[in-house]
């Protein structure tokens, strides 16, 4: 995907209701073409609801997702559960949903680290192995948008730091727009350019990072930052639950 067909994304007055719920009241958002976004907020805020609405899977019960570009857009969801199918291989998996393009799979699982375990039954894999063939899977509908719903947050934490430096290399090599849901604070600093507090309040706090990528996990700002989205996330989960 060459950068000048990049996505971004307005939402413009954007809500959600689960019957007597409001999860979602009057967002308004623009994201760049290319740009990584991170939603950081305490359970029940409306973060992965609001994928699901940029996903296609639910639709706002109020307000509007408008693309920068006049042509239909293609996204693609991943979960932190793989979702991978038990009588399926590896291959298959990672070709799941897809015509034709079962050497693109291949290519991809080569990218992601996986050559070679092509043949492989799911039940083989580790748990990080797993979510390569998603994240592959993913990549293989050459998605406009990239959605993230805690992907790595089953993981222990070396897994976990491996597969943001691959989700990094990645990205440097096929360029989308991403959006991130994680609790994980850290994760947020190192993989986005923005990162956002999201509260029953809606946005209270918006963080762009300018550092190139990789980023060094004990910079001092990142640590202040880190600091700061903590004292946030805490302020938050309590306004949420008093």
């Amino acid at each position: 995907m060459s950068t000048e067909n990049l996505v971004g994304l307005d939402l413009l007055g954007v809500g959600h209701r689960y019957r007597d719920k409001q999860v979602l009241d009057q967002l308004d958002l623009s994201i760049a073409p290319g740009e990584f976004v991170t939603f950081l907020g305490p359970s029940g805020v409306g973060k992965s609801t609001l994928l699901r609405i940029l996903a296609g899977l639910e639709e706002p019960t109020s307000g509007r997702v408008e693309p920068t570009v006049d042509r239909p857009v293609v996204s693609r969801m991943m979960f932190q559960e793989d979702r991978l199918l038990p009588w399926r291989n590896v291959q298959g998996n990672a070709a799941l949903g897809t015509r034709g393009r079962r050497d693109e799979a291949v290519e991809l699982l080569r990218e992601v680290g996986l050559a070679g375990r092509e043949k492989d039954w799911p039940s083989e894999l580790s748990g990080g192995q797993r979510q390569r063939v998603a994240l592959a899977r993913a990549l293989l509908h050459q998605p406009d948008v990239l959605l993230l719903d805690e992907p790595f947050g089953a993981l222990d934490a070396i897994t976990r730091v491996t597969m943001q430096q691959l989700l990094e290399r990645v990205l440097r090599e096929h360029p989308r727009t991403v959006l991130l849901v994680t609790h994980d604070v850290e994760e947020a600093l190192v993989l986005s350019d923005r990162v956002l507090l999201l509260t029953e309040s809606g946005i209270t706090r918006e963080l762009r990072i300018d550092q190139p990528r990789p980023r060094h996990r004990g910079d001092a700002r990142l640590a202040g930052w880190k600091e700061e989205f903590l004292e946030g996330l805490l302020e938050a989960d309590h306004a949420l639950h008093s």
